[in-house]
């Protein structure tokens, strides 16, 4: 059986059960309400959906790397020409698989 909802964008967000609550000066509240009311949206959303874009940019700031091209060529010659290891790599390597025998 299918439960149609009156709202369709409602139905796609899925429902909501967390709650946050924040603290505002004056300025930043009447700024908001604004802002909110250009975007023909309530305040409540304008603020959810402003701040969920922003985490996703934040995500995306910190687990996507962009390198220059200096950085980009440096890059791909050490993984296509990896330096030889170090001794204290090569003893490190052979005490983790000493630990992986026993």
């Amino acid at each position: 059986m299918t439960v149609t909802a009156r709202n369709p964008k409602r139905a796609r967000q899925g429902r909501k059960i967390q709650r946050v609550e924040a603290r505002l000066n004056p300025e930043q509240k009447q700024r908001i309400e604004y802002a909110a009311t250009l975007k023909g949206s309530s305040v409540s959303e304008f603020i959810v959906l402003s701040a969920d874009e922003a985490a996703a940019r934040t995500i995306q700031e910190h687990e996507l790397w962009t390198l220059s091209g200096a950085d980009r060529a440096a890059f791909v010659s050490a993984l296509l020409n990896p330096p030889a290891p170090s001794p204290r790599m090569i003893a490190a390597a052979e005490r983790y698989r000493g630990r992986m025998r026993d």
